[in-house]
């Protein structure tokens, strides 16, 4: 439409302001997110520490007087965090009020900057206070606040100026709908008309709901606590819809359950999948939340007891050593070379080897709570690491986990290949293993081990399993049993070298070791504790500015774990020593 001197053209002026101002607050604040904006917003101011040349000076002086000088460390007096909130706020308004107090010190840590032993120490004594759930939930109004600064436009919209620009826009803007819905337009277009009419009011609805997200958002919360604004926060808590501040699930990727799934038959698709394994996702409860939070706590009570940083940066490194002599008197095993081996490389081990132990064992209808929950949070935590292996290494310590992967992918292929054909005939011709062909094969298995003849057997079994799209419990169980079988007397590195990285059979090894633990108890709480110290160790050798970018993906279970180490003091981006201490002139 070209310009004249109609009220319709005289409505696109303030159309135009709205746009401006909000394309320059986009732009000014993509700019204020860049990695090197962000990292020198965040620097604090130079400190020179005490004067040097003016107390040597002074020093000097009174010792040509004939005073006997001595200089006297004082030490720093360990300030507590101001987290008090008014009364009457409820707990989670209190978690607010310590996420941004904890958010203004330890954002640093996403732009890789290093804190002092002073943050360090404050942020210890507040989170052992506090329970797992508690703890978790800090964390994650942390990480939110965090990415609100990275990706949107909290830094602009939270300030005087910020809301003056929302009002103003969202007034022009509804003053532009009202003028062009009582507008004479009869010479215009009927199409375009209702096009334009339509623009409107979405961008009206889209300003009410940016208005009611701020209303909603923690930032809002924070500022009324703060300023002890309680009945504008019970009408908002009353008028706030239930929302999760993070999703509390995690991808679960399966390395052998990948060789079930039918694979497409286009290259460019089975290229995709291969690269990108099919994932499905598990919740990760309050019960989770809670293992993870007394691992971490128990580990920083050790260092807590020493008081020594040498051992601190011991804790730091455990991998699971500590875990297997501590189970060494209950499972009479020896499994350290399963975990002295390069980070990547252990994973990989104990993935298979859990998956193996896990479907090994069949369906047990004896099991006790207490079993299964340590069964699944093991499975859950192996499935989850070994497709941050896969899909997000760079989360992880730097290693060759994508050739180990894909030289264990290939050796297990091939023996799947060698003793197993996936069939890919049309789906009414597909038979779904099921408890009584299990128990055939069990029965064939054990003749044919007596007869030293296993070629009908595995014929057998190539016949009669034919898979699914969606890999069952039951062919799960099929295929464990089926490498569990072979014979692993010889060492792998032995036979195979150095050539090729493929696990396979050390974690067979590994899982025949494991399940020669009678007591199932003792077997599965060790498995998942050296789970709880493979995430443990990820999450505090794993950088900041990568975690960012996961939050933009809707955050990590692995980048909240990293934060929470972080908050007890366990992080390479921390200042470890002490450094010097105010010093004070004293004669005598």
């Amino acid at each position: 439409m070209a310009w004249s001197d109609s009220r319709l053209s005289l409505l696109s002026i303030p159309m135009i302001v709205v746009g401006s101002i909000k394309y320059g607050e986009r732009t000014w604040t993509l700019w204020k997110g860049s990695s090197d904006e962000l990292r020198d917003s965040m620097l604090t101011s130079p400190d020179p520490g005490p004067n040097y040349s003016k107390l040597m000076n002074e020093y000097r002086q009174k010792q040509a007087e004939g005073f006997f000088m001595e200089i006297e460390e004082v030490k720093d007096v360990q300030e507590e965090l101001d987290v008090a909130a008014p009364q009457g706020t409820t707990p989670d308004d209190q978690n607010i009020i310590k996420a941004h107090v904890l958010f203004q010190t330890f954002k640093c840590l996403f732009a890789d900057l290093i804190l002092s032993f002073k943050d360090r120490e404050k942020s210890q004594s507040l989170f052992q206070k506090m329970s797992g759930k508690d703890a978790f939930d800090v964390v994650a109004i942390e990480l939110g606040f965090m990415y609100d600064k990275l990706y949107t436009k909290a830094a602009v919209i939270y300030t005087p100026m910020g809301l003056i620009r929302r009002i103003t826009t969202f007034c022009l803007t509804f003053l532009v709908l009202l003028v062009f819905s009582f507008e004479d337009m009869k010479k215009y277009k009927k199409v375009d008309k209702i096009i334009t009419f339509l623009l409107l009011v979405v961008a009206v609805f889209l300003e009410i709901y940016a208005a009611l997200g701020l209303l909603f958002s923690d930032q809002t919360n924070h500022w009324l606590i703060k300023h002890n604004k309680t009945s504008c926060l019970k009408l908002i808590h009353s008028l706030q819809p239930v929302r999760k501040r993070w999703s509390s699930r995690v991808p679960q990727s399966s390395l052998l359950g990948s060789f079930l799934k039918d694979k497409p038959y286009f290259r460019l698709l089975k290229r995709v999948v291969e690269k990108w394994p099919p994932e499905t996702y598990a919740e990760v409860d309050d019960d989770l939340k809670r293992l993870i939070f007394k691992h971490v706590k128990e580990k920083f009570n050790q260092f807590k007891e020493k008081q020594d940083d040498g051992n601190f940066r011991d804790l730091c490194s455990q991998r699971g050593s500590n875990i297997l002599q501590m189970y060494k008197r209950q499972t009479r095993l020896s499994l350290e070379w399963s975990i002295n081996v390069e980070f990547d490389q252990s994973i990989l081990i104990w993935h298979i080897a859990t998956e193996l132990c896990y479907f090994s064992e069949g369906e047990l209808s004896t099991i006790t709570s207490d079993v299964q929950s340590s069964r699944e949070v093991s499975y859950c935590i192996s499935n989850y690491m070994f497709c941050l292996l896969v899909t997000f290494p760079f989360l992880l310590p730097i290693g060759i986990g994508l050739i180990r992967f894909r030289d264990t992918q290939a050796e297990a292929k091939r023996f799947f290949k060698e003793r197993l054909t996936l069939s890919r005939t049309k789906a009414k011709q597909r038979i779904t293993c099921n408890k009584m062909f299990l128990q055939a094969i069990d029965g064939e298995l054990e003749m044919q081990e007596e007869e030293s003849n296993t070629c009908t057997c595995w014929k057998s079994l190539d016949q009669a399993m034919m898979f699914l799209e969606e890999p069952t419990m039951y062919q799960m169980i099929a295929i464990c049993r089926m490498l569990l079988r072979e014979n692993i007397d010889v060492l792998p590195g032995k036979v195979k070298g150095d050539s090729s990285k493929s696990v396979l059979f050390d974690a067979c090894r590994l899982a025949s070791a494991l399940n020669g633990v009678t007591n199932k108890k003792v077997k599965w709480d060790m498995i998942r504790d050296i789970w709880l110290e493979i995430l443990t160790y990820a999450a505090s050798h794993s950088r900041g500015s990568q975690h960012c970018q996961q939050l933009r993906r809707g955050g990590e279970l692995l980048t909240h774990v990293w934060l929470l180490m972080a908050h007890f003091g366990m992080s390479e981006q921390f200042q470890i020593s002490k450094g010097y201490a105010r010093a004070l002139l004293t004669a005598k």
